[in-house]
Order: structure tokens, then sequence, then C-alpha cells
């Protein structure tokens, strides 16, 4: 739903830094080939799981010293699941309290796979980023909010109207998010200000439905879950049977790893025949390579990267413009390359993906203690750093 202000977010970039440190730590769990993280059993099969070919670290150029304690750490803040991979191959996986295949909820990174479905129907000719988002939405045809594009939504400079109890209290609550978002007034002028609006983000659903046909939870699952293999992955819907689009999604670790490899192979799904393009090469390298707006150097199209400039976090006080009235300059991770991307949800939920190493850290789970839901983007890039040798 929600993140942390950007001074906190360098939480996942631990994880990855730690795979290259020092001494071990004990924990329930499995560096590939080694054993179940729930059952203490050697891993299912010795040579994939879930379909994940498995590899031990050094094979991969890894410390495994540093994944285990990226592991301990994750385990301390009360994880679900903590997974590393390198190269299309499980290196580390452990489970805690859940069983590897049971899905649950990771709130924010649902943003990333919303993302996703934009560039899919991009691909299919259904809509264009510049699109009007009245051309979807006509009750926001002859008001302020008709010339907002979907790419306005993407990149959360869309100007609509922000506050903190219409986004975590009324739009929660409403019957139709959708239709409640819809509602919201504008607030400030298209691409003049930013901010982390779920309800700008929950818009997004009656384009996907309106430009493809079909509900947002069946295009998923058609065009984007059953291609990349992600069987236990799925949207949850409100009372007014609509996809919750800004936090909605269900997954497992080994799940949403597959979303990261699909952007490390630029937009192609693998397969026997080189794979099947599902997204154009130059909408990835738009949503992950490069900041969408001038407001914050740190988001894509619904992603979050590691691009020095002006950052933003999720409830940055602001003026009357919508500006921050303490702004900050500088970088997510400073220790990890700029060219690193992730999808963050509250909580600490995260999928951290360096597409120099192509190596991937997932997340999932609650924070054990109040002060530490940023376990996230940092401690994940700080397990990749040290994980790499």
């Amino acid at each position: 739903m929600s993140l942390p202000r950007p001074a906190l977010l360098g939480a996942a970039l631990l994880a990855l830094s730690l795979a290259a440190g020092s001494t071990s730590a004990s924990t329930a769990g499995a560096v590939a080939g080694s054993v179940d993280a729930t059952s203490g059993r050697p891993a299912p099969g010795a040579r994939a799981v879930e379909g994940w070919p498995v590899a031990t670290p050094s094979r991969l150029g890894l410390r495994k010293k540093a994944i285990e304690r990226g592991a301990a750490e994750a385990r301390r803040l009360d994880s679900t699941c903590f997974a590393v991979l390198r190269k299309g191959k499980l290196v580390g996986e452990w489970n805690w309290r859940l069983p590897r295949e049971e899905p649950r909820e990771v709130f924010s990174i649902t943003k990333s796979v919303t993302s996703t479905l934009v560039g899919i129907a991009v691909r299919d000719g259904d809509l264009r980023l510049d699109d009007p988002v009245s051309t979807y939405v006509p009750q926001w045809r002859g008001t302020a909010s008709e010339s907002v594009t979907v790419r306005n939504l993407l990149s959360n400079d869309s100007g609509r109207f922000w506050s903190f109890k219409t986004d975590y209290s009324e739009l929660l609550a409403a019957r139709s998010r959708t239709k409640y978002a819809v509602s919201l007034p504008q607030q400030y002028a298209p691409g003049s200000a930013w901010a982390y609006n779920n309800a700008a983000i929950q818009v997004l659903e009656p384009v996907l439905e309106k430009a493809t046909g079909m509900p947002v939870a069946r295009f998923a699952r058609e065009r984007l879950f059953e291609p990349l293999g992600m069987t236990r992955s799925s949207f949850i819907t409100d009372r007014a049977d609509d996809a919750a689009v800004f936090y909605g999604l269900r997954t497992t670790c080994l799940d949403i790893a597959r979303l990261g490899r699909l952007y490390l192979d630029g937009g192609k799904v693998r397969g026997k025949a080189g794979g099947k393009r599902i997204l154009d090469a130059a909408y990835v390298r738009h949503a992950v390579g490069r900041s969408s707006t001038v407001h914050n150097a740190a988001y894509g199209y619904l992603w979050w990267l590691n691009r020095p400039g002006a950052l933003r976090g999720a409830t940055d006080p602001v003026d009357a413009q919508g500006q921050p009235l303490n702004p900050v300059t500088g970088q997510l991770a400073p220790s990890a390359p700029v060219n690193v991307f992730a999808a963050l949800g509250f909580g600490g939920q995260v999928l951290l993906v360096d597409p120099s190493t192509r190596t991937m850290v997932v997340r999932l789970g609650l924070p054990a203690q109040p002060g530490e839901e940023a376990y996230g983007f940092t401690n994940a890039a700080r397990v990749l750093t040290r994980a790499l040798r």
C-alpha cells in the first residue's frame, strides 16, 4: 500500500550486500540444494524448485555466508519467505510459518504488476501511454482531469487529489474502490506535482478493463500470470468485484521472482524458441531504466529506482502547489548500482532486481518491530552487494 520515506527505503539493499558478508548465521532455511525451510528435508528435487533450476552460490559467484546472513536478518524481521536468484537459477530459499506455495498479500508490489499489465496492453495496441485517461473514464471529460494521461498515472504525477484520509481510509473502505477513486477531484495540474497516490493508480483498473475488454483479474491471469508460470498469483477484488490494482496481489516469493525475470529478459517470456515478447523493450527501458518524472528520480512506471536526484516519499509534507516542504536530493541506496530497480510494498515486501549481474532478492512478510517497516529496498540491496564476489 504505502511506502516509507526514501531515506528508509534502502533496506532491501542490505539483503544483497549481506550475501557478500563474512560470518554465517543459524536460520531454518535452505541454500539451494540444501534443506527445505519448512520440512528440514532435502529440497524437493535436487535440480529444480517450482520450475527454478537450483545452483550453489559459489557456482554463480555469490558468497554463501552472506546469503545466509541475509536470511537470518529476514527471519529476525518476521519474514515469511526470502530468496536469492541469479542468472535464472535459485541460489537460496527460506520459508517461515507458511509453506512456499501459499500465496500471501504483497501490498504495493502490486503496482509493478499493474504497470506490467499496462505495458502488455500497449504492446497489444489496446492503449497508448499518452492517451488521455478520459478516453476510458468518461466521467473526467469536460473536467480539470480531462488532460491527465495514462503516463501520468504510471508516473504518479497526475495531480489527482491526495490526502492521508482519502488514500488510507476512505479508499480502502469504499464498496467500489474504482468508483471512489474516479470521483475524487483534480488537485494540481497534470505533471506539476508528485504524490504516492493509491487512488490515482486505482483508476488504471477501469482504463485497463475498457482498453482490453476484460476484467483486470482475468487479463492478468491470461496475459501475465499463465505465460510466466505464476500459478500461485491472483488479484483480490472489492465488493463491487473490481480488482485492487494498487495493492491487491497475492503471490509467493518464487512466483513474484518470475516478474523480475521478465524485466531482466527485456519483456520476453522464456521459451524453447527464444521466448515470446509480451512487453516492448522500450516499455521496459522506460518503466525500470529511467526516472519517469522530474519530481522523483527514484520512480519509474510504478517501479522504484536507484537513480540519483530529487527523492520523494509516500507521505512527505507539501506546500499549496504540491512541492515538498523539505526537499531531499540523493539516492535510495548509494552503495548499490544505479540501475537496480525494485517492486516494493508496505511491511518491507521487496522484489529487488540488479540487471547488471542478473541477480534478484525477494523478501515477503511483516516487520518484527515498530520502526523496521522499511525493510525493503536498502536491506535487499545490501544483501545484493555483499553477496557478489
